[in-house]
């Protein structure tokens, strides 16, 4: 209790609906997985077919092992679906493997947000990993100029976390577009496509809205640390 603010009641719903957001994900992947497409598209055709439509035919795509493990790679420019994804022709695995090429087309025209994320990663993986260790360190030997170095660091995690919301809408916005386009949904499909991925955008909202209430926390207490 040493370090509890009244930040912390809001910290708590923020954590309870990050919890709640990681249920919903996985139990809506799973009932729109035993719903099949009308078009009888697996998800790697489906995004073969859209990647070859955006001009990418030299983007390949691979099967990965594990469930919603599904991502795109920018260093490799590789698709990468799990295996229930690749293999099946639900709406769940036409809807993720076309949100996966939504950032490979992304990548191809250099969305903004996309390319800032991009140049803020290295950086972001250095501080997000000295931050914590500052932080401690700062509060239990009552240094305020340590503390102010982890906040900074902290910051820049928080910054990468806020830049990635866009970057997933917009990949999903860009998904539904072109698979209703391109007929590989119905439009008594898209219900089920736009459960799916917004419950995984969900996930996204929940965990930046916790690290920002963290660093409100941590500002706060530097705030008081003459106290």
């Amino acid at each position: 209790m040493l370090f509890w603010t009244p930040i912390d009641w809001l910290i708590i719903p923020a954590f309870l609906l990050s919890l709640w957001a990681q249920f919903r994900v996985s139990g809506t992947f799973n009932k729109w997985s035993d719903v099949p497409v009308a078009s009888g598209m697996t998800g790697y055709e489906a995004a073969r077919r859209m990647l070859d439509r955006n001009g990418l035919h030299d983007v390949p795509i691979e099967p990965v092992p594990g469930k919603l493990s599904d991502h795109y790679d920018p260093i490799q420019r590789v698709v990468r679906l799990s295996e229930p994804v690749y293999y099946e022709n639900s709406i769940s695995a036409v809807s993720v493997a076309c949100h996966e090429v939504g950032h490979a087309i992304q990548h191809a025209h250099s969305y903004p947000m996309l390319v800032l994320r991009h140049r803020m990663f290295p950086m972001v993986r250095f501080a997000s990993g000295l931050a914590p260790f500052l932080l401690i360190a700062g509060f239990l030997f009552h240094m305020t100029g340590l503390i102010g170095a982890g906040i900074l660091f902290f910051s820049a995690a928080v910054a990468f976390q806020l830049v990635t919301l866009p970057v997933e809408f917009n990949a999903s916005n860009r998904a539904r577009d072109l698979m209703v386009a391109e007929g590989f949904i119905s439009n008594e499909e898209e219900r089920g496509v736009a459960k799916v991925l917004n419950a995984a955008a969900l996930t996204y909202v929940a965990a930046a809205l916790i690290s920002l209430l963290e660093l409100i926390k941590y500002i706060w207490l530097f705030t008081q640390s003459d106290d």
